[in-house]
Protein backbone atom coordinates (compact mmCIF):
# COMPACT_ATOMS: atom_id res chain seq x y z
CA UNK A 1 0.00 0.00 0.00
CA UNK A 2 0.75 3.32 -0.67
CA UNK A 3 1.98 5.57 2.39
CA UNK A 4 4.85 6.49 4.42
CA UNK A 5 4.04 4.01 7.66
CA UNK A 6 3.32 0.28 6.24
CA UNK A 7 -0.05 -0.73 6.74
CA UNK A 8 -0.19 -4.03 5.24
CA UNK A 9 -2.08 -5.46 8.31
CA UNK A 10 -4.65 -4.74 10.20
CA UNK A 11 -2.45 -4.34 14.04
CA UNK A 12 0.11 -2.38 11.46
CA UNK A 13 -3.05 0.31 10.60
CA UNK A 14 -3.87 0.68 14.52
CA UNK A 15 -0.18 0.96 15.49
CA UNK A 16 0.47 3.50 12.98
CA UNK A 17 -3.31 5.33 13.63
CA UNK A 18 -2.30 5.66 17.45
CA UNK A 19 1.08 6.80 16.79
CA UNK A 20 -0.72 10.08 15.30
CA UNK A 21 -3.15 10.32 17.79
CA UNK A 22 -6.14 7.91 17.21
CA UNK A 23 -7.18 5.26 18.73
CA UNK A 24 -8.80 2.60 16.94
CA UNK A 25 -10.73 -0.28 18.63
CA UNK A 26 -10.07 -3.45 16.22
CA UNK A 27 -13.51 -3.76 14.12
CA UNK A 28 -13.10 -0.02 13.15
CA UNK A 29 -9.34 -0.42 12.49
CA UNK A 30 -10.93 -3.51 10.08
CA UNK A 31 -13.19 -1.83 8.33
CA UNK A 32 -10.71 0.79 7.79
CA UNK A 33 -8.15 -1.28 6.17
CA UNK A 34 -10.42 -3.19 4.00
CA UNK A 35 -11.54 0.02 2.66
CA UNK A 36 -8.32 0.69 1.65
CA UNK A 37 -7.59 -2.70 0.44
CA UNK A 38 -10.73 -2.59 -1.34
CA UNK A 39 -10.77 0.28 -2.71
CA UNK A 40 -14.26 1.59 -1.36
CA UNK A 41 -15.46 4.36 -0.07
CA UNK A 42 -16.84 3.97 3.74
CA UNK A 43 -19.25 5.22 5.38
CA UNK A 44 -19.30 6.38 9.39
CA UNK A 45 -22.25 6.51 10.85
CA UNK A 46 -22.68 7.46 14.68
CA UNK A 47 -23.64 10.63 17.44
CA UNK A 48 -21.63 13.41 17.33
CA UNK A 49 -18.18 13.65 18.99
CA UNK A 50 -17.41 9.58 18.59
CA UNK A 51 -13.80 10.69 16.39
CA UNK A 52 -15.35 10.07 12.66
CA UNK A 53 -13.82 13.88 10.83
CA UNK A 54 -11.11 12.95 13.31
CA UNK A 55 -10.53 9.07 11.73
CA UNK A 56 -9.93 10.80 7.87
CA UNK A 57 -7.78 13.31 9.80
CA UNK A 58 -5.34 10.20 11.31
CA UNK A 59 -6.10 8.47 7.87
CA UNK A 60 -4.58 11.53 5.91
CA UNK A 61 -1.25 11.28 8.31
CA UNK A 62 -1.08 7.76 8.60
CA UNK A 63 -0.93 7.32 4.51
CA UNK A 64 0.79 10.37 3.66
CA UNK A 65 -1.70 11.96 1.40
CA UNK A 66 -3.33 15.75 1.20
CA UNK A 67 -7.01 15.79 3.50
CA UNK A 68 -9.71 17.43 0.97
CA UNK A 69 -12.58 18.07 3.22
CA UNK A 70 -16.23 18.47 1.45
CA UNK A 71 -18.30 19.78 4.28
CA UNK A 72 -21.92 19.25 3.33
CA UNK A 73 -25.07 21.63 4.73
CA UNK A 74 -28.88 21.47 4.04
CA UNK A 75 -29.24 22.99 0.22
CA UNK A 76 -25.62 22.41 -1.02
CA UNK A 77 -25.53 22.24 -4.76
CA UNK A 78 -23.22 20.44 -6.81
CA UNK A 79 -20.62 23.33 -7.88
CA UNK A 80 -20.19 23.25 -4.63
CA UNK A 81 -18.95 19.93 -3.88
CA UNK A 82 -17.30 19.46 -7.73
CA UNK A 83 -16.42 22.84 -9.82
CA UNK A 84 -17.41 26.46 -10.36
CA UNK A 85 -16.71 28.86 -13.61
CA UNK A 86 -14.71 31.70 -12.80
CA UNK A 87 -17.48 34.22 -14.49
CA UNK A 88 -15.49 37.37 -14.21
CA UNK A 89 -12.35 35.88 -15.68
CA UNK A 90 -14.85 34.58 -18.20
CA UNK A 91 -16.27 37.92 -18.76
CA UNK A 92 -13.37 40.05 -19.21
CA UNK A 93 -12.05 37.58 -21.49
CA UNK A 94 -15.15 37.59 -23.51
CA UNK A 95 -15.15 41.70 -23.19
CA UNK A 96 -11.33 41.29 -24.86
CA UNK A 97 -11.82 39.38 -27.46
CA UNK A 98 -15.58 40.20 -28.77
CA UNK A 99 -14.14 42.16 -31.73
CA UNK A 100 -11.71 39.71 -32.30
CA UNK A 101 -12.76 36.38 -32.34
CA UNK A 102 -15.67 34.16 -33.70
CA UNK A 103 -18.89 33.35 -31.73
CA UNK A 104 -17.48 29.66 -31.56
CA UNK A 105 -14.16 30.34 -30.82
CA UNK A 106 -15.05 32.29 -28.09
CA UNK A 107 -16.95 30.49 -26.13
CA UNK A 108 -14.51 27.15 -26.91
CA UNK A 109 -12.05 30.08 -25.24
CA UNK A 110 -14.27 30.95 -22.40
CA UNK A 111 -14.54 27.44 -21.19
CA UNK A 112 -10.62 26.56 -20.71
CA UNK A 113 -9.67 24.77 -17.74
CA UNK A 114 -7.91 28.13 -16.70
CA UNK A 115 -11.02 29.23 -15.57
CA UNK A 116 -12.55 26.28 -13.90
CA UNK A 117 -12.66 26.59 -10.16
CA UNK A 118 -11.87 23.19 -8.44
CA UNK A 119 -13.81 22.22 -5.41
CA UNK A 120 -13.06 18.99 -3.16
CA UNK A 121 -14.79 16.65 -5.21
CA UNK A 122 -12.40 17.65 -8.29
CA UNK A 123 -9.46 18.61 -6.18
CA UNK A 124 -9.79 14.78 -4.89
CA UNK A 125 -10.20 13.09 -8.20
CA UNK A 126 -7.02 15.46 -9.75
CA UNK A 127 -4.76 14.59 -6.98
CA UNK A 128 -1.56 13.21 -7.89
CA UNK A 129 -0.13 10.12 -6.24
CA UNK A 130 -0.63 8.69 -4.12
CA UNK A 131 -3.62 10.35 -4.03
CA UNK A 132 -5.83 12.14 -1.67
CA UNK A 133 -8.41 11.69 1.67
CA UNK A 134 -11.62 12.74 0.78
CA UNK A 135 -13.24 13.64 3.40
CA UNK A 136 -17.28 14.07 2.58
CA UNK A 137 -18.68 15.21 6.44
CA UNK A 138 -22.10 15.08 7.53
CA UNK A 139 -23.74 13.91 4.17
CA UNK A 140 -26.45 13.19 6.04
CA UNK A 141 -27.09 17.13 6.23
CA UNK A 142 -27.49 17.50 2.76
CA UNK A 143 -30.53 16.30 0.09
CA UNK A 144 -31.55 13.60 -1.71
CA UNK A 145 -30.77 15.01 -4.95
CA UNK A 146 -27.08 15.70 -3.75
CA UNK A 147 -26.88 12.37 -3.00
CA UNK A 148 -27.65 11.14 -6.35
CA UNK A 149 -25.21 13.28 -7.40
CA UNK A 150 -22.44 11.40 -5.61
CA UNK A 151 -23.08 7.60 -6.66
CA UNK A 152 -21.27 8.37 -9.95
CA UNK A 153 -18.27 9.15 -7.78
CA UNK A 154 -18.66 6.70 -5.08
CA UNK A 155 -19.38 3.81 -7.62
CA UNK A 156 -16.38 4.65 -9.89
CA UNK A 157 -14.01 7.44 -8.69
CA UNK A 158 -15.06 9.63 -11.86
CA UNK A 159 -17.56 12.63 -12.68
CA UNK A 160 -18.99 14.14 -15.57
CA UNK A 161 -18.55 17.43 -16.60
CA UNK A 162 -20.20 18.76 -19.67
CA UNK A 163 -17.52 20.96 -20.85
CA UNK A 164 -15.10 18.20 -20.28
CA UNK A 165 -17.13 14.54 -20.39
CA UNK A 166 -15.71 12.13 -17.96
CA UNK A 167 -13.11 13.04 -14.96
CA UNK A 168 -11.77 9.75 -13.65
CA UNK A 169 -9.32 9.86 -10.74
CA UNK A 170 -5.43 9.93 -11.35
CA UNK A 171 -5.56 8.16 -7.88
CA UNK A 172 -8.32 6.41 -6.29
CA UNK A 173 -8.85 8.63 -3.31
CA UNK A 174 -9.24 7.05 -0.18
CA UNK A 175 -12.69 8.28 0.61
CA UNK A 176 -14.47 8.81 4.05
CA UNK A 177 -17.90 9.69 4.53
CA UNK A 178 -19.46 10.60 7.60
CA UNK A 179 -23.03 10.78 9.04
CA UNK A 180 -24.95 11.80 12.77
CA UNK A 181 -27.65 10.04 11.24
CA UNK A 182 -29.82 13.16 11.41
CA UNK A 183 -31.87 11.24 8.56
CA UNK A 184 -31.67 8.09 6.91
CA UNK A 185 -29.61 7.67 3.71
CA UNK A 186 -30.07 6.52 0.37
CA UNK A 187 -29.66 2.71 0.10
CA UNK A 188 -27.92 3.47 -3.40
CA UNK A 189 -25.40 5.47 -1.56
CA UNK A 190 -25.00 2.40 1.05
CA UNK A 191 -24.70 -0.10 -1.31
CA UNK A 192 -21.44 1.82 -2.92
CA UNK A 193 -19.76 2.29 0.48
CA UNK A 194 -18.23 -0.18 3.54
CA UNK A 195 -20.05 0.73 6.58
CA UNK A 196 -19.12 1.31 10.39
CA UNK A 197 -21.29 2.44 13.38
CA UNK A 198 -18.98 4.20 15.58
CA UNK A 199 -20.08 4.32 19.05
CA UNK A 200 -18.43 6.09 22.05
CA UNK A 201 -15.96 4.83 23.40
CA UNK A 202 -15.44 2.79 27.19
CA UNK A 203 -13.85 4.20 29.55
CA UNK A 204 -10.56 2.34 29.14
CA UNK A 205 -9.90 3.56 25.33
CA UNK A 206 -11.56 7.01 26.47
CA UNK A 207 -8.92 7.00 29.49
CA UNK A 208 -6.35 5.97 26.93
CA UNK A 209 -7.11 8.95 24.40
CA UNK A 210 -7.29 11.36 27.32
CA UNK A 211 -3.77 10.45 28.59
CA UNK A 212 -2.20 10.31 24.66
CA UNK A 213 -3.82 13.95 23.98
CA UNK A 214 -3.44 15.55 27.37
CA UNK A 215 -0.28 13.82 29.09
CA UNK A 216 0.09 16.76 31.82
CA UNK A 217 -3.22 15.82 33.28
CA UNK A 218 -1.21 12.77 34.82
CA UNK A 219 -2.71 9.36 35.59
CA UNK A 220 -4.98 10.39 38.63
CA UNK A 221 -7.02 13.30 36.82
CA UNK A 222 -7.05 11.47 33.78
CA UNK A 223 -8.89 8.40 35.25
CA UNK A 224 -11.27 10.71 36.69
CA UNK A 225 -12.29 12.16 33.76
CA UNK A 226 -12.64 9.26 31.98
CA UNK A 227 -14.75 7.48 34.75
CA UNK A 228 -16.95 10.92 35.19
CA UNK A 229 -17.88 11.01 30.94
CA UNK A 230 -18.73 7.42 31.29
CA UNK A 231 -21.09 7.37 33.84
CA UNK A 232 -22.47 10.35 32.09
CA UNK A 233 -22.86 8.34 29.18
CA UNK A 234 -24.24 4.87 31.15
CA UNK A 235 -27.64 4.29 32.34
CA UNK A 236 -29.26 5.65 34.51
CA UNK A 237 -27.26 9.25 33.58
CA UNK A 238 -27.95 9.12 30.16
CA UNK A 239 -31.43 9.47 29.65
CA UNK A 240 -31.20 13.34 31.94
CA UNK A 241 -29.63 14.92 28.64
CA UNK A 242 -30.18 16.10 25.09
CA UNK A 243 -26.66 14.04 24.39
CA UNK A 244 -23.55 13.26 26.12
CA UNK A 245 -20.23 14.37 25.83
CA UNK A 246 -17.80 13.94 22.73
CA UNK A 247 -14.92 12.55 22.97
CA UNK A 248 -13.73 15.93 21.78
CA UNK A 249 -15.69 17.45 24.95
CA UNK A 250 -13.56 14.50 27.31
CA UNK A 251 -10.48 16.17 25.68
CA UNK A 252 -10.95 19.85 26.48
CA UNK A 253 -12.48 19.11 29.77
CA UNK A 254 -9.21 17.05 30.92
CA UNK A 255 -7.29 20.37 29.11
CA UNK A 256 -9.54 23.01 31.32
CA UNK A 257 -9.02 21.09 34.77
CA UNK A 258 -5.24 21.20 33.74
CA UNK A 259 -5.37 25.01 33.09
CA UNK A 260 -7.14 25.21 36.52
CA UNK A 261 -4.32 23.32 38.18
CA UNK A 262 -6.80 21.01 39.63
CA UNK A 263 -6.06 17.69 41.07
CA UNK A 264 -9.36 16.28 42.59
CA UNK A 265 -12.68 16.84 40.98
CA UNK A 266 -15.16 18.03 42.96
CA UNK A 267 -18.85 19.32 42.51
CA UNK A 268 -17.85 23.03 42.40
CA UNK A 269 -15.17 22.12 40.06
CA UNK A 270 -17.39 20.32 37.55
CA UNK A 271 -20.09 23.38 38.14
CA UNK A 272 -17.21 25.76 37.05
CA UNK A 273 -16.90 23.89 34.05
CA UNK A 274 -19.25 22.44 32.80
CA UNK A 275 -20.09 24.13 29.30
CA UNK A 276 -17.01 22.09 28.04
CA UNK A 277 -19.17 18.85 28.43
CA UNK A 278 -22.42 20.39 27.39
CA UNK A 279 -23.87 22.93 25.28
CA UNK A 280 -27.31 23.22 26.15
CA UNK A 281 -28.92 25.13 29.32
CA UNK A 282 -31.19 21.93 30.25
CA UNK A 283 -28.20 19.61 30.19
CA UNK A 284 -26.22 22.39 32.22
CA UNK A 285 -29.65 22.35 34.67
CA UNK A 286 -29.76 18.38 34.73
CA UNK A 287 -26.45 17.78 36.02
CA UNK A 288 -26.79 19.23 39.27
CA UNK A 289 -28.81 17.32 41.43
CA UNK A 290 -26.40 13.87 39.63
CA UNK A 291 -23.17 15.65 40.50
CA UNK A 292 -23.16 13.61 43.92
CA UNK A 293 -24.12 9.85 42.53
CA UNK A 294 -21.31 11.00 39.83
CA UNK A 295 -18.40 11.73 41.64
CA UNK A 296 -19.45 8.62 44.05
CA UNK A 297 -16.13 6.64 44.71
CA UNK A 298 -16.35 3.55 42.59
CA UNK A 299 -16.99 1.16 45.08
CA UNK A 300 -20.21 3.38 46.08
CA UNK A 301 -21.71 2.58 42.35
Amino acid sequence: MTGTLSVDSIDALIEALAAVGYEAERRLATAVFLSLRLQRPLLLEGEPGVGKTELAKALSKVLGRPLVRLQCYDGMEQREALYEWNHAAQLMHMRAQQNHAEPEQLEREIYQQKYLIRRPLLQALESPAPGAVLLIDEVDRADAPFEAFLLEYLGEFQVSIPEFGTVKAVCPPVTILTSNRTRDLNDAVKRRCLYQWMDYPDRERELTIVRAQVPEAGDALAEQVATFVARLRSAPFVSAFSRSPGIAESVEWAKALVALNTLQLDPEVVQDTVGILFKQREDVAALGPLLDALLAPADAN
